[in-house]
């Protein structure tokens, strides 16, 4: 059994550079998510939470420092490399859910499988399974317009998870829902949690936060 952190972050530093103005976000984060955690990361806007998550999820290059995942040294992919583990270790959670409209439920979560080598079979019979795991079987034909706000985030997770990967990353994932839909996405979370799913999920609201087994919190680039 692998016993090392599935995320090891030292001294990251990121900074954007626009016409030869630097803007610094991170300072010398040093981070570790451990597998099976379900960790929180809560900041105010502008806190660099979501540029931590980019870097985390290889949707984003640190600028210094060292990051390794699964023992991997990140910063030494190439970029095919990256999109690889974009592609079947991580799986994302959007604020505004990002579903295709006037296409079903099905067709939605199957999206992500698409790179994968498996049969048409294998992508419909594992998509619905995804799509029955978070309550949702008898949605699976409508078109994620016919939805409402808590069943499409549902989706959103159904699509995420499809792919069996390490980690979830989810950015705000309640910041579209009533306080009631909120709750049903939450507990949707902690019963993955319970499963034994990594999660990291970035949140500004402190009631989505104590559903986490650990919460960080960031300001002005900096883990306080």
């Amino acid at each position: 059994m692998n016993a090392s952190p599935l995320i090891e972050m030292r001294g990251v530093y990121k900074a954007y550079v626009n016409e030869e103005v630097v803007t610094p976000v991170l300072h010398d984060v040093s981070l570790q998510v451990e597998r099976g955690e379900f960790l929180a990361v809560m900041g105010p806007s502008g806190s660099g939470k979501s540029t931590l998550m980019n870097i985390m999820g290889f949707l984003d290059r640190l600028s210094s420092g060292e990051y390794r995942f699964e023992g991997k040294d990140v910063t030494s992919l190439t970029d095919d490399e990256l999109a690889y583990m974009r592609r079947y270790k991580v799986g994302f959670i959007f604020q505004s859910f990002q579903l295709l409209p006037r296409t079903s439920v099905l067709e939605n979560v199957m999206l992500p499988l698409m790179y994968h080598k498996i049969s048409g079979e294998d992508r419909i019979e594992r998509a619905s399974a995804a799509v029955a795991a978070v309550g949702l079987a008898h949605r699976l034909h409508h078109t994620s317009n016919q939805l409402s706000g808590g069943e499409k985030q549902r989706v959103a997770v159904a699509r995420a998870l499809v792919t069996k990967p390490s980690i979830l990353f989810a950015d705000e994932p309640t910041g579209s829902l009533d306080t009631k839909t909120s709750h049903t996405v939450l507990e949707e979370f902690q019963k993955l949690h319970d499963e034994k799913m990594t999660i990291v999920m970035i949140t500004h609201d402190p009631e989505a936060s104590e559903y986490a087994s650990r919460t960080i919190r960031i300001r002005d680039g900096r883990i306080e």
